[in-house]
């Protein structure tokens, strides 16, 4: 199987297949998020999923993690990699939405799942079992049997950039996809944690795009940091934490405990009812 790898091939929770229209330019993108074209649909969210997964609009973004995709780590020089977007994964009714940068190059680029087979998703899992929104503690590969309970995560970019930096045409280019799987999942979602100050912005901004109210003065990020935003079915709670990096774990700036606080204000907040 060559990398990236290509849609339909069978791939392990690949939701897409040869005939799913890919988007080359941004406006491929703000078209196809569209709600008119996934309300042609059967399945928007599923629809969604696909489309995301097999988007080329970003030369720069497609070029790296199809060269990660192709030359590899020497410790995954044996694996094929995804090479592709990665789409949102988890509950399609979640309480809790999760949402966080991008995918690692060698993490989520890999396996093809969210957070997946690197060491942030490795903390991110293990806390998410701890507070009872995830099945098992540890997330290595797509069809690992790993679910999410009540629970979905995004990024906020859906391709691996170098440096893990991408650019702000980048990250605007991708936006619509966040913007369409929020709309999707607004009427289900009581709790938002973002993931690092940008992923707090790129909540707020597209939690304002499909017409939650966003209080003034624009709520500041931080860690344990929270909002309360007004959307139509019910007030829904921001809350912000460290980026689960090696460079905040590794130096203690971020805690097992910290992250378990978070994640467990999440659970509770996300099992209230409406």
């Amino acid at each position: 199987m060559t990398s990236p790898v290509p849609p339909g091939s069978g791939w392990p929770g690949d939701p897409a297949t040869s005939a799913t229209p890919v988007a080359r330019r941004p406006a491929d993108v703000r078209r196809l998020a569209g709600s008119r074209s996934l309300a042609l649909t059967v399945d928007p969210l599923h629809a969604l999923e696909a489309r995301v997964s097999v988007c080329r609009a970003c030369p720069r973004l497609v070029r790296w993690r199809e060269d990660v995709a192709r030359d590899k780590r020497a410790a995954y020089a044996d694996e094929t990699y995804w090479g592709r977007p990665v789409p949102g994964w988890g509950s399609p009714t979640p309480s809790v939405l999760i949402v966080g940068l991008a995918p690692a190059a060698h993490g989520a680029n890999r396996t093809g799942r969210v957070f997946t087979g690197d060491r942030s998703g490795d903390w991110l899992f293990a806390s998410l079992h701890r507070v009872g929104l995830a099945t098992q503690p540890t997330s290595v590969h797509a069809d690992d049997g790993l679910q999410l309970v009540g629970a979905r995560m995004v990024a906020a970019v859906r391709c691996a950039p170098p440096l893990n930096k991408p650019t702000t045409h980048e990250r605007a280019t991708c936006a619509p996809w966040l913007d369409a799987e929020l709309a999707l999942l607004a009427e289900h979602v009581r709790v938002v944690v973002a993931l690092g100050s940008i992923g707090w912005d790129a909540s707020l901004r597209a939690l304002r795009s499909v017409g939650w109210g966003v209080p003034r003065p624009r709520p500041r990020f931080g860690h344990g940091a929270e909002a309360t935003l007004t959307s139509p079915h019910r007030d829904v709670l921001l809350i912000g934490s460290y980026h689960p990096s090696q460079q905040n774990t590794f130096t203690g700036r971020l805690t097992e405990p910290m992250l378990d606080d978070v994640l467990g204000r999440a659970a509770r907040a996300g099992r209230m009812s409406p």
